[in-house]
């Protein structure tokens, strides 16, 4: 897919442990063209965890971008009447956040950038990983697919047995998805099997 003179935002929310599949995808953007502007939650961009350190997901991520990542509400401002985006990117997008852009509150730099995004009428396309996708938050992803200019990287049940509210994004669709929303299309098949441990594992006696 040729992205080529495409800037895409790209805004990261604190699902952790799906860091390590995202940050290949701003790489793909970056193959297929884009030039690539980093967006994180305070939150995403200050929280050492078990999946790595803050500091270190923020190197990597200005090493592949290239450019300094957007952290507050000020800086995430001009990005709408500055017109500075194609397309913005979310992801992963987490419960806390699917909430926030469904009820327009904008109080940090992702949701900002949504909103100051969204005034130009250009595509959000949203990756979701949130553990209550079927219970919580699945009232706001129902308001979101309902929104204008709101798109979806296919999701599905990532652990149906252990976590049977848990939807994640399939992150390998993000380029591909991100290609179908500039032109105002959303990808399809939306819902998809996802691979999970239990596929892995023999049948179980009944």
């Amino acid at each position: 897919m040729d992205l080529s003179g495409i800037t895409a935002g790209f805004a990261l929310t604190g699902s952790f442990c799906t860091f390590s599949a995202v940050l290949p995808e701003i790489e793909n953007l970056k193959l297929a063209g884009a030039k690539v502007l980093p967006i994180m939650s305070r939150m995403a961009a200050e929280t050492d965890t078990r999946f790595g350190t803050a500091e270190s997901f923020r190197r990597r991520i200005e090493a592949i971008c290239d450019a300094e990542i957007i952290t507050t509400v000020e800086k995430a401002e001009p990005i709408g009447p500055g017109k500075l985006l194609d397309i913005l990117i979310v992801a992963p997008c987490t419960g806390n956040t699917l909430a926030k852009i469904a009820n327009g509150i904008t109080d940090t730099a992702v949701t900002m950038a949504v909103k100051a995004h969204l005034r130009n009428a250009r595509p959000v396309l949203l990756a979701v990983s949130t553990n209550d996708g079927l219970s919580g938050a699945a009232k706001n992803i129902g308001l979101l697919m309902n929104a204008k200019n709101i798109f979806f990287v296919p999701f599905g049940q990532d652990d149906p047995d252990r976590k049977p509210t848990s939807l994640v994004a399939d992150m390998k669709s993000i380029v591909p998805a991100a290609g179908a929303a500039l032109l105002k299309r959303q990808m399809q098949p939306m819902l998809v099997r996802r691979e999970t441990e239990a596929d892995l594992l023999p049948l179980r006696q009944t």
